[in-house]
């Protein structure tokens, strides 16, 4: 069995903290624990090539998000560079999913379709809002967000990249 060495986009650098080079960073799953597993991290800035970075701190602030010490990051004009970026980790750095969970970035390209059948579309994307997760998915004609709980998503296939939903009723966003 070969290892999925694949990187898997686990957060956001949002801005600088303070003046010696601490980045704000967005986990994309605020409970992730995974900048306490792993020693580096790529880091990718918009146009620039990507970089692998050695971690030399981290720890979870108030709010939510963690705060992020990077080796050659020591001043604030060096972290203010690195905000946008897109830090990643190998998908073998992740731990395998428990029986009936799945990583949200493993269905992003899944088919959407109702309990009879009938394909609604393409997940697009996921995203968190202060009172539900949902999910996105575009259709021929329609954009939906469909609330991921278990009254609106029947069924998650991350295998097969299918999604089984109850109703798309409502949902229909711009």
């Amino acid at each position: 069995m070969s290892i999925d060495d694949s990187l898997v986009a686990i957060g956001k650098i949002v801005r600088a903290h303070g003046i010696q080079g601490e980045l704000r960073v967005l986990l994309f799953n605020p409970d992730s624990e995974i900048l306490d597993i792993v020693e580096e991290v790529h880091v990718q800035v918009a146009s620039e090539p990507e970089r692998v970075i050695h971690i030399d701190d981290c720890r979870p602030v108030s709010g939510g998000g963690v705060l992020l010490v990077l080796e050659g990051v020591e001043d604030r004009n060096g972290a203010e560079a690195l905000r946008g970026a897109i830090l990643s980790v190998p998908r073998s750095a992740l731990p395998a999913p428990e029986e009936g969970e799945f990583y949200v970035h493993d269905i992003i390209g899944a088919v959407a379709v109702l309990a009879d059948g009938t394909e609604i579309g393409k997940v697009i994307e996921h995203v968190s809002y202060p009172t539900t997760e949902v999910l996105v998915i575009q259709g021929a004609s329609k954009r939906y967000e469909v609330p991921l709980v278990q009254d609106f998503v029947q069924s998650v296939d991350a295998k097969s990249k299918r999604v089984v939903l109850t109703s798309v009723a409502g949902f229909e966003s711009e």
